[in-house]
């Protein structure tokens, strides 16, 4: 196989012949450095490496380019190498610019020129973009094949879950003559969907989450029978937690429900955390953070739902839905939360045929030319906008309260306001949903008005809850089921009932000593994803302080 491709595109012909010389110097011996002069020129050159089927690592756009501009490039070059890592060559003038045109497609990185010397602000770049790229590669998306109906909900929960864990797969319909000779050979029918044929050709007709996982090489079972830390939700303050245990020394094992990431994961752009000013996707941003945690050393565990925590002498267990149990000395919870539920008729019919909590991605290719509906003020709500108004015929957010400003980061108003096929409608509520099979038409109160939408999309973003019921009463909460840690758990004085040590607990610290809260499943906090991966990183500090103890 011949060596993956590493693209640059320049129009001015020295900055062009410097980059690739750059390039040549530092990864000439492990790729092959292919420059254009223009847009259209790099485009044919990436069709026929299609047709080649040679593979594409990284590709280096000039943003200011006539004809075609490093933006509308990529874009089009998104189309032909989905897994090509993507970074956009800019001047200090055009930096601002750069940044807005950046939120319409999903570029990894920018680089201001000139970038000498390189060895500190191009090499650095370049390094981030093909260990990203080898992660994913170019795989063939044939090697998992997964069958099953658009309107069907276990279908498009085991989509999410293939996507959310990077997992290459291919969806065929249930309805097209390809998925059902699948299904002929596989020897299913339509009644045994969703179906999947592992790289293997093993047959899993309607997995379970773990059974897919084991099935597609997510690890799923721990190595050892104790460690230092466990770490209960792959969120980012989960995967903060897991990076600064494992690379401080810590045996560290983290535990994730679905897919790291938790709702963070699923953002389409992230643009407010620091250190990326061009913004980052949460898949992009919760994946590098997995990947350094296992680079240290962690472990990462898919698809494990923990369903009980108690302390045992020095021991604290963490009971999984199978029964099964896994001990540590300290546990870091980081659970994050759960969407809450939209109250109306219908809602509950349709989820996963029409009506979905969370941006789901995976449906973005369905809602080409159609009108969809976002219900929802904060900021997930609006970057979900963002991100489907490039998909969608019209994007349009229902919102409950009469603005956007109480809920929304201006930044995100701002940039909602000036894109053309977007709407924003206040004081307006969802009150029904209608359809059999999907999701067919939305009926919305506005002002004491109802009025009926066609539509077969409907995003929710209302808000979260805490998913804790399954702690027992030894972890103390507040009335809303968050987890009360540190001062909080002081009453007139006292010490929470059934604290044996001689010192008040630490400030992350639950009512169970070495069990520590971090991130959005914690009473007061700050519900931003820095704040969260912060906490995670302090969770393990007073995890070491609460080990010297022992």
């Amino acid at each position: 196989m011949s060596q993956p491709i590493l693209m640059t595109v320049d129009d001015d012909p020295a900055v062009s012949r410097s980059v690739a010389r750059d390039l040549r110097r530092r990864y000439g011996r492990d790729y092959r450095v292919i420059r254009a002069d223009s847009g259209a020129d790099a485009l044919d050159a990436l069709r026929e490496i299609k047709l080649r089927g040679d593979a594409v690592a990284a590709i280096l756009a000039d943003y200011r380019m006539p004809h075609m501009d490093g933006i509308v490039f990529l874009e089009k070059a998104m189309d032909l190498f989905p897994n090509a890592r993507r970074a956009l060559l800019t001047a200090y003038a055009d930096t601002d610019a750069a940044i807005q045109a950046i939120n319409v497609v999903d570029v990894d990185h920018y680089l201001l020129k000139p970038w000498d010397p390189p060895e500190e602000k191009l090499y650095p770049v370049i390094d981030s973009l093909v260990e990203a790229w080898l992660a994913v590669g170019d795989r063939p998306v044939e090697e998992t094949k997964l069958i099953g109906h658009r309107y069907s909900a276990p279908s498009f929960r085991m989509r999410d879950f293939l996507a959310r864990n990077a997992v290459p797969y291919r969806w065929y319909s249930v309805d097209d003559e390809e998925g059902g000779r699948i299904l002929e050979a596989a020897g299913a029918c339509d009644t045994d969907i969703p179906v999947v044929v592992t790289p293997g050709g093993t047959v899993l007709k309607q997995p379970s989450g773990s059974e897919i996982a084991d099935a597609v090489g997510l690890s799923t079972r721990p190595a050892q029978d104790f460690y230092d830390l466990v770490v209960i939700g792959g969120g980012p303050a989960g995967l903060g937690a897991a990076v600064y245990g494992a690379s401080e020394g810590l045996r560290t094992v983290l535990v994730e429900r679905k897919a790291t990431g938790g709702q963070a994961g699923t953002s389409s752009r992230i643009e407010n955390y620091l250190g990326f000013p061009d913004g980052v996707s949460g898949a992009q941003l919760t994946d590098r953070a997995r990947r350094q945690a296992q680079k240290f050393g962690a472990e990462v565990l898919t698809a494990r739902d923990v369903v009980g925590l108690e302390a045992r002498g020095s021991s604290r267990v963490v009971t999984f839905g199978d029964g099964s149990e896994l001990a540590a000395h300290s546990v870091i919870l980081a659970s994050g939360v759960t969407y809450r539920a939209l109250e109306a008729d219908g809602i509950e019919h349709l989820t996963g045929r029409g009506v979905y909590y969370g941006s789901a991605a995976t449906e973005a290719p369905e809602c080409h030319d159609e009108h969809v509906y976002i219900v929802g003020g904060a900021n997930s709500a609006g970057q979900a906008a963002v991100f489907f108004s490039r998909h969608a015929a019209d994007v349009t957010l229902l919102v409950r309260g009469p603005s956007l400003e109480a809920s929304m980061s201006h930044y995100l108003i701002e940039q909602l306001a000036a894109i053309d096929n977007v709407h924003v409608r206040t004081h307006t509520t969802v009150v029904k949903a209608h359809g059999d099979d999907h999701l067919e038409s939305i009926t919305v109160c506005e002002n004491g008005a109802t009025e009926d939408l066609d539509t077969g999309h409907l995003f929710i973003f209302i808000g979260a809850a805490p998913r804790t019921g399954w702690l027992g009463d030894a972890i103390l909460r507040d009335g809303h089921g968050f987890v009360r840690t540190g001062p909080d758990l002081i009453e007139d004085g006292r010490r929470p009932a059934g604290w044996h040590l001689d010192r008040d607990p630490h400030y992350l610290e639950a009512s169970v000593a070495g069990v520590f809260v971090a991130g959005d499943v914690r009473s007061q906090s700050v519900k931003r994803v820095a704040s969260a991966v912060g906490e995670g990183a302090m969770a393990v500090t007073l995890v070491h302080r609460y080990l010297e103890e022992q």
